[in-house]
């Protein structure tokens, strides 16, 4: 980085670029039964739409971590907007299911953007702003997806599904605009070999795990093709691990995933599988027929608009898990965030007779969730040398995709299970279901942190200043 202060718009283009990121991921999420029934598709099918997009994103993110880990970042930040913007124009054509998943495929190549937009704020943005700054491009990866949802389901409303995918690639020029015109180049590093074969093991072994998951309602439970992909993904993934342990060059640096790093690892994976049984289920009972609790027959926009308040609390969430940490210390963090999110689930199991308990819904997960994405960069960040923040975040932003991946999935086959509704929607029965297993991962999360804490703290010392990154953006 050449001398000098940073140019002044750095943050809000560093921001922007995260809620970007935020938006196009979600965008197939509230139109996941626009696109069914607009291509003639079933809701399983339909819902790889959104599925693909963190899927892609899982394998993408330690890719585009690594390349931009070295002193071509600028570049890669370029050329991966070029990308995300193409997918949404391919998206936007009336080609097909087929060919929208792809272009949906293409865009979740930018879900690897924000590890490298902190990498840049960490490097670039110094003192209070530049904590300030790591905190919140935390938060816009779930207080976008707030946004994304209803200006989507507008779009979609007034212009159909295709227009809401051309708008998506309007953004993403906007962005790649913004970047081309503040960004920095990063500072003189030598450049590392990117690793191959670790992204195909990888990418093949989630492909496999989430196809058998998506699928097994459809396949059958005890089919040996289900059988087959499943022995295939865990191969896969056993595989990979023990490739990156030995090769020279690992795209992703297990050996990163040590202390209070490793206990942000494991929260990513379970709150994001949590975080997409809610996310991806709330438009699905919204559009649905009118049923006792399995649809309430609202517009496309509605269904959007009940995502705002699940992106406005996990804003203030932020802050409040700051305020937490302050009084009862920093291992109650992840924890509370976890039982807050269950709270979530549990209301969703016993309610969803009025539309607005679907609201309160959204603001409690909105509530936990928020604040376990905001306590993750000061655990990892506080745990890695500074020069491997990009590749350890990108780790955290890899189990995240692979969570989301997960719940998308595991929603359409929770749903699909269920016996449907006169209408042939989603029963009843299924967003129990759905509720129990989320709260169950939710409870999960909370013994699994809160037991993890004393036990991987570092004996001894304290962190550097810039690792006390809090929720909310001050020092812890």
């Amino acid at each position: 980085m050449p001398a000098g202060s940073p140019p002044r718009a750095i943050v809000p283009v560093l921001i922007f670029l995260g809620t970007v990121v935020a938006v196009i991921s979600s965008l197939g999420a509230p139109l996941i039964p626009a696109i069914a029934s607009t291509l003639g598709a079933s809701l399983p099918n339909a819902q790889w739409a959104l599925t693909v997009t963190m899927l892609v994103g899982a394998v993408a993110t330690p890719v585009v971590g690594r390349l931009g880990d070295g002193p071509h970042r600028r570049r890669v930040i370029l050329v991966v907007l070029g990308i995300v913007t193409l997918g949404g124009a391919v998206a936007a054509l009336p080609l097909g299911l087929g060919w929208l998943i792809a272009g949906r495929g293409m865009q979740g190549v930018g879900l690897g953007l924000t590890p490298l937009a902190i990498a840049t704020a960490r490097e670039v943005v110094t003192g209070p702003r530049g904590r300030a700054t790591i905190a919140a491009l935390s938060i816009t990866v779930v207080a976008g997806v707030g946004l994304g949802y209803p200006v989507a389901g507008l779009i979609a409303q007034v212009g159909g599904v295709h227009a809401a995918f051309a708008a998506g690639a309007a953004i993403s020029l906007l962005a790649l605009g913004a970047a081309a015109a503040v960004l920095p180049p990063a500072a003189p590093r030598e450049p590392r070999p990117l690793d191959v074969l670790g992204a195909l093991l990888l990418g093949g072994g989630l492909a496999a795990l989430l196809l058998a998951l998506g699928e097994g309602g459809h396949w059958g439970w005890t089919s040996p093709l289900l059988v087959a992909f499943l022995l295939v993904g865990a191969a896969a993934l056993g595989s990979w691990l023990l490739w990156e342990k030995r090769t020279p060059f690992p795209l992703v640096d297990v050996q990163l995933a040590r202390g209070g790093a490793l206990m942000a690892h494991l929260a990513a994976l379970l709150v994001g599988v949590s975080n997409y049984l809610l996310l991806a289920a709330v438009p699905i009972i919204a559009q649905a027929p009118s049923s006792p609790r399995a649809g309430f027959g609202q517009s496309i926009v509605v269904a959007g608009l009940i995502l705002l308040p699940f992106s406005a609390a996990s804003v203030l969430s932020g802050r409040l898990a700051r305020l937490l940490a302050d009084r009862a210390g920093p291992r109650f963090v992840l924890p509370v965030a976890a039982l807050v999110q269950g709270c979530a689930f549990a209301l969703f199991a016993l309610t969803r007779t009025d539309l607005w308990q679907i609201f309160l819904v959204m603001a409690i997960a909105g509530l936990g969730v928020g604040a376990a994405f905001a306590a993750f960069p000061a655990q990892i960040i506080a745990a890695v040398p500074a020069h491997e923040t990009g590749s350890a975040m990108s780790v955290n932003q890899v189990l995240r995709y692979v969570g989301f991946a997960a719940g998308s999935a595991l929603t359409a086959t929770l749903l699909a299970a269920a016996p449907p509704t006169p209408g042939g929607a989603p029963g009843s029965g299924g967003y129990v279901a759905l509720s129990c297993v989320g709260l169950g991962v939710c409870l999960l999360t909370a013994l699994v942190t809160f037991a993890m804490f004393h036990r991987d703290r570092a004996p001894a010392g304290t962190p550097p200043p810039e690792a006390a990154v809090s929720m909310g953006g001050r020092p812890a």
